[in-house]
């Protein structure tokens, strides 16, 4: 492992301290920056303020559970390699993990020796991502840039839309929950669920968050904001985006 490699910055994110504090050691060993998380709350806080280069990531915590956590990130960054160690080891879970954007996945009780190898395997492959993007041209990352439905375009990489009212500026919370609703298209998805992946709040945050995000989303982007056609109310659950 060369000196860049060991610079590499690793979150932890387990409930289970004693777990926890093990991991740190061996991957502190390697000559890895290690910290660790207990909740799904303080993950989502010290990958926005410490911006890690992995995370390795348990899926039952308290408050939100790691695939929360995971789906909540991938709004913002779908390069950062996630490895999810889980006692839950079901192929539905897998398939879950899998379908959220994790980059691996490995079952509690595990081989030491076996998931430092799948660490490494996975800042390898970030070092060779990072070389290939530095000998590309400067610009934006190739990515999806535009998002039609009915008369409506949306710009991410402006964080813009054309819409009924004209041109408006979407805030960067505005930007993610349009993310979140189109990759769940057709989905209904309650008012916890996006606050608690669109925000990574708890369920002590008022559900009127929600609400009135929605009230703007119909003033931009329907003909008649008192009969949605995009942006539906599903009664007593949460928002549908009705977008084929």
């Amino acid at each position: 492992m060369n000196s860049a490699e060991k610079s590499r910055k690793i979150l932890i994110v387990e409930d289970e301290k004693h777990i926890a504090e093990g991991l740190m050691l061996n991957l502190s060993l390697q000559g890895y920056e290690v910290d660790i998380a207990f909740d799904g709350v303080a993950a989502l806080a010290k990958w926005k303020e410490w911006r890690p280069h992995l995370i390795v990531l348990d899926v039952m915590l308290p408050g939100i559970d790691g695939f929360s956590v995971l789906r909540n990130i991938r709004l913002e960054d779908e390069r950062l390699p996630i490895l999810i160690l889980s006692a839950k080891g079901d192929s539905t879970d897998r398939i879950k993990g899998l379908h959220y954007g994790v980059d691996d996945y490995l079952t509690k009780p595990f081989n030491l020796e076996e998931f430092l190898l799948r660490i490494e395997r996975l800042l390898t492959r970030v070092s060779w991502s990072e070389t290939k993007t530095e000998s590309l041209p400067e610009g934006p990352e190739k990515e999806i840039r535009f998002y039609k439905f009915g008369t409506n375009t949306i710009d991410f990489f402006t964080s813009t839309a054309i819409c009924q009212t004209g041109e408006v500026e979407l805030t960067s919370q505005e930007i993610r929950l349009i993310k979140l609703f189109i990759a769940n298209r057709g989905k209904t998805l309650s008012r916890r669920r996006l606050l608690e992946i669109g925000w990574g709040y708890t369920q002590n945050t008022s559900t009127r968050t929600i609400d009135n995000f929605i009230v703007r989303f119909r003033k931009y982007f329907e003909e008649n904001p008192k009969k949605p056609k995009y942006f539906k109310s599903k009664r007593a659950i949460g928002y549908v985006f009705d977008h084929p």
